[in-house]
């Protein structure tokens, strides 16, 4: 290696030209520097990595470079003026770099403003850079305003922030806003193989490709983990650094090993598919990023059943996009939906279940039996099929309940206390004499609560109006939260009811919304209110008038 100094700080930009993927944005940036009409605060937002500290001295340099008038032909790396040196090494006097995520009460503010009324020693202008500025305190930002809107003729704020919604709307407004894209796999691709020749690094295309996706867009962490890979590479020069080792550097599966993991639950063959995730558990394969690999895939397949043939492009290989073609005549859209929401949901009990391997494995065989009940029309909805899978298998394995269920809030416990009677009772599918029963169709919440009503199921009824609070409804499908006062037995109770009712299973999930509220709490609210209205009303001033101890009691509509 040419030097010890790490890559993403070596090869940090020096100019506008070097940035990579934000060609528009600098060329407004050097049209306005050029013309003089440069705003009195800069906002620069996007992802991690992609530029937004760098763009930050970069403009501070092109404000205030000695050597040059033309903002896009600043100092560079070989004609450094002593200016842009000391900017370039944050230690210009004129130039104040400020972490917003340490820095982030009223006094600092203060500070930052009482300095800001003097003139620059020796620069141009004076510049105020605050990285991470989203962590201000609400004082904080209302302590700048005044100065960001006004502030000396030779001031200038340059912002950075991740998280731009997180910003006060009265700060946004004062400044100059660029968003720095994410960078393209394409261009993350060139820009790292130039670099790897530079440093006469030995990596394969496929290699630099993989670190290119794996990066997210993020121009830093792509130049740290090539780093990491010439690292690995410098210890045996001879071999070249290719994908399978650059997956073994980030622990990641091999997405058509997924794609062949993912053929046998197709198939409904568990034991190859749990022996694929036994290959990937023995590489040392990171639970979260196994799921979210698992997701990418659910995502090639629903867009190749959605849009037709998959298009090659830098993200995924010619082979992947032939074993998706060939394994896709086995699925439809519908097992795509199901499988993502108990992915979705693995990935949420991965916080709660100290085994991740377990969790996964127990994953494979739900994704399995989830698929084999789908084709033989037995399937209820994911939550309740999930839950009498994950019984049976833990009654198998001889896993400890208690272990899990200290770990699951007091809000789903009570629905998740009865998954014993769940199997040893299974859902009754309707007799004979009950599909006789002309089915109706259920179209909204209030529909369902009517015909329990009309069946006289009192205790589902009240259920569903006092303690059930509904997030989202879909004919066959419904998302719930409830109280603590629900009936243990509700969701296999309203199960089999839908499916008599409806001749249809349902999906009914469990949500962790708590701002929800019930068809009681509604009504409450609407009752108080419309009583609030009256009491404001002339008729009820007249009334209060005429009778001065009268008081209101209840309230109740006409027909």
């Amino acid at each position: 290696m040419m030097t010890n100094k790490i890559l993403a700080l070596k090869y940090r930009p020096q100019e506008f030209k070097d940035l990579i993927g934000q060609e528009v944005m600098a060329k407004t940036i050097t049209n306005a520097i050029k013309y003089g009409k440069t705003p009195n605060a800069y906002l620069l937002t996007g992802i991690r990595g992609v530029g937004k500290t760098t763009t930050a001295r970069l403009i501070a340099k092109a404000l205030n470079c000695e050597k040059n008038n033309s903002p896009s032909i600043i100092c560079s790396d070989k004609i450094f003026c002593a200016t842009c040196q000391e900017i370039m090494h944050s230690n210009h006097i004129d130039i104040l770099e400020m972490d917003a995520a340490s820095k982030t009460g009223i006094d600092d503010i203060r500070e930052l403003i009482e300095n800001s009324k003097y003139s620059p020693t020796s620069a141009n202008f004076k510049i105020f850079i605050i990285d991470e500025f989203h962590m201000l305190s609400k004082q904080a930002f209302n302590g700048l305003l005044k100065t960001l809107e006004e502030p000396p003729s030779s001031l200038k704020f340059i912002l950075a922030t991740t998280e731009v919604r997180k910003i006060p709307v009265t700060i946004l407004s004062r400044c100059q806003r660029f968003d720095l894209k994410r960078v393209s796999v394409e261009q993350l691709c060139n820009h790292l193989r130039t670099i790897a020749d530079k440093e006469n690094g030995k990596i394969s295309d496929d290699a630099i490709k993989l670190i290119a996706r794996t990066s997210e867009g993020s121009v830093r962490d792509s130049i740290s983990l090539l780093d990491r890979a010439l690292i690995t590479q410098s210890i045996n020069d001879s071999k070249e650094i290719d994908d399978i080792d650059v997956r073994e550097m980030l622990g990641l599966a091999d997405k058509s090993k997924i794609i062949l993991l993912f053929k046998e639950i197709l198939s409904g063959n568990e034991k190859n598919a749990l022996k694929y995730l036994s290959e990937f558990i023995n590489d040392g394969l990171d639970a979260k990023n196994f799921l979210n690999d698992m997701l990418e895939v659910l995502y090639l397949f629903s867009r190749r059943l959605s849009l037709g043939p998959i298009v090659k492009d830098m993200s995924i290989s010619e082979r992947e996009v032939q074993m998706i073609e060939e394994y896709s005549n086995n699925l439809d859209i519908q097992d795509i939906g199901l499988f993502w929401q108990l992915t979705i949901k693995t990935i949420d009990d991965l916080r709660i279940v100290s085994n991740e391997n377990l969790t996964l494995e127990m994953f494979v065989i739900q994704l399995v039996h989830l698929k084999n009940i789908h084709e033989g029309k037995e399937i209820s909805n994911v939550e309740s099929t999930t839950n009498k899978l994950s019984n049976e298998n833990l009654v198998d394995k001889k896993i400890n309940n208690k272990q899990l269920e200290n770990n699951i809030p007091n809000q789903i416990k009570n629905q998740m206390k009865n998954t014993d009677q769940i199997k040893t009772n299974p859902i009754k599918e309707p007799s004979n004499r009950d599909e006789k029963k002309s089915k109706i169709e259920i179209t909204s919440f209030q529909d369902l609560i009517d015909h329990a009503n009309k069946e006289k199921e009192i205790e589902l009824k009240y259920d569903l109006e006092r303690n059930v609070k509904l997030v989202s409804f879909n004919t066959g499908t419904m998302d719930i939260s409830f109280n603590e006062k629900l009936n243990k037995n509700f969701i296999k109770t309203l199960t089999e009811k839908l499916l008599l009712w409806t001749g249809e299973r349902w999906i009914i999930s469990l949500s962790k919304n708590m701002k929800a509220k019930s068809i009681y709490e509604k009504n409450l609210e609407d009752k108080t209110n419309k009583i609030k209205e009256f009491k404001s009303s002339k008729i009820a001033q007249d009334i209060k008038t005429a009778f001065p101890d009268a008081k209101l009691v209840d309230f109740k509509e006409g027909d």
